[in-house]
């Protein structure tokens, strides 16, 4: 993995808990709110000058625009969802170029993980009456995308500890 694991070390604790709440907050209402993903760009403009080197700090923004203008651009034609796609360009920074396949990988095989998850949870009554107020139970074929979107962030970040460079 191109992502240092001291700069991993250095993102996670802060980026744990808005994946918590984003994944929480889109599960339980189909959102993911401004302020969690200002709150990500908030750790990326405060920590990301200690945890990485300054041009791979700069080139993080230079991803935040392109990946906002991307995900702008899905969203007007209603592929994503506005927030997953404010989501996404508030994590690009975090993600070192290098590892591009290795992000696809881990959101591949964690959207099916948490898609069979939701799914399993949703059709099990005990398990759903948990959480019944969740729109996400009741959206017919839409996913709580950032439930799929925040999980891979934490788990990037923590296979860039065990294996970064």
């Amino acid at each position: 993995m191109d992502l240092a694991a001291n700069s991993a070390l250095w993102f996670l604790p802060f980026v744990i808990p808005i994946a918590l709440y984003t994944a929480f907050s889109d599960l339980r209402t189909m959102k993911i709110p401004n302020y969690a993903v200002i709150a990500l760009v908030v750790v990326y403009v405060v920590v990301g000058p200690i945890a990485l080197p300054l041009a791979d700090y700069l080139w993080g923004y230079a991803a935040l625009v392109i990946v906002l203008l991307f995900g702008f651009i899905l969203s007007l034609a209603r592929a994503i969802g506005a927030g997953d796609a404010k989501f996404i360009a508030a994590a690009a920074p975090f993600i070192a170029f290098g590892d591009i396949l290795v992000i696809l990988t881990i959101l591949t095989a964690n959207l099916l993980g948490t898609f069979a998850t939701h799914r399993i949870v949703k059709y099990t009554p005990p398990l759903r009456n948990m959480a019944a107020d969740w729109k996400s139970w009741n959206t017919g074929a839409k996913f709580p995308m950032g439930f799929a979107l925040a999980s891979s962030l934490v788990f990037y970040l923590s296979l860039a500890i065990v294996f970064g460079r």
